[in-house]
């Protein structure tokens, strides 16, 4: 910075205001500053700059799994928007273990982040909950549920909506036997099993159906689901599954019962992938605008960063059912 000051003939103070974009700067000395900068090819010491403002203008994002073609979109979506805002994005990914979520919280906290975006992989893990009982800085949860004590802004998606229209679907088809394969014990699964159980007594219908607990967003237990699904007493007509990672293991065992789509058995998966259109007959899906949510998860962690009396809030966002040729009536009388 002295290099340029010398360079412009202007006092170093000058320097630094017009870098740092002060109004109280004329027009020539910002000319004259431009020019030794681009003569120079200058380049500002962002550490310095961060600790003179007390921010770093990066955000962390805690990732359950990068593989899941639905958080590649939120997190494209969320880096985007922090990016024009003048944030940078750093990405962990904690491979379904909890102890890795608190584990990056801590690291991002050490960085000094100015923001946090977590998508989680337990909702009851006491380590990551008491740390974020603690967090002094932004934080914005995508879909989960927390602690009443944690003061962190939520986005939310509708799943019960969307869940039930979907079951309406297959009602309206003539389906009875309609049962729901559920993954991990989180928010997601808890809202689809109440849109899935809703829609059933809203019709006044018998309890018709069976739920299964995966335990986790699996394609290997969707399959051992599927299974026993088909392989029971009363086998459904329809199935719907609660997971875009679940579904290639629910396509894998009915191709291993060589069962057919629509005729045979009518499937739906939930959150939209290729898998879902490329296979024949296509597979309807409960779906969301996953970009949508990241643009949206990462306004309000900006508004959080950038106002430190912006109170946290909860923003929902719409699912949708996409019928497609994967449901049909059943084939035998229920």
């Amino acid at each position: 910075m002295r290099e340029v000051a010398e360079s412009a003939g202007v006092a170093m103070s000058s320097v630094s205001r017009v870098l740092s974009g002060h109004p109280d700067v004329s027009a020539v000395m910002i000319k004259r500053v431009l020019a030794a900068v681009e003569e120079l090819s200058y380049k500002p010491n962002i550490l310095a700059q961060s600790l003179r403002r007390q921010e770093t203008m990066s955000v962390g994002f805690v990732v359950r799994d990068i593989s899941n073609p639905l958080m590649a979109e939120i997190v494209k979506a969320s880096e985007t928007r922090l990016r024009e805002a003048g944030y940078a994005m750093l990405l962990t990914n904690s491979e379904s273990d909890p102890d890795l979520d608190a584990s990056h919280i801590r690291l991002f906290e050490q960085r000094r982040v100015d923001g946090l975006i977590l998508s989680l992989t337990s909702e009851t893990h006491d380590e990551t909950n008491e740390l974020l009982e603690q967090l002094d800085i932004a934080c914005v949860i995508v879909d989960r549920d927390v602690p009443a004590s944690v003061r962190v802004s939520r986005v939310l998606y509708d799943h019960q909506s969307g869940v039930r229209a979907a079951v309406g679907h297959l009602l309206d088809l003539g389906h009875r036997r309609v049962d729901l394969i559920l993954g991990a014990p989180v928010r997601p699964s808890r809202e689809r099993r109440i849109g899935f159980e809703t829609e059933f007594a809203r019709r006044g219908l018998p309890k018709t159906y069976r739920i299964v607990e995966a335990g986790e967003f699996a394609a290997d237990s969707a399959e051992r689901a599927v299974a026993e699904l088909l392989d029971g007493p009363r086998p459904p007509t329809a199935i719907v599954v609660g997971s875009n990672q679940m579904l290639p293991g629910a396509v894998r065992a009915l191709a291993a019962r060589s069962v057919e789509l629509p005729r045979d058995l009518s499937l739906v998966g939930c959150d939209d992938i290729v898998l879902g259109e490329l296979y024949r007959p296509p597979i309807a899906v409960v779906k969301c605008d996953n970009a949508e949510v990241g643009r949206l998860t990462a306004d309000l962690l900006i508004q959080r960063m950038q106002s430190a009396d912006e109170p946290p809030r909860d923003a929902y966002v719409a699912t949708e059912f996409v019928a497609r040729g994967s449901c049909g009536p059943p084939r035998t009388e229920e």
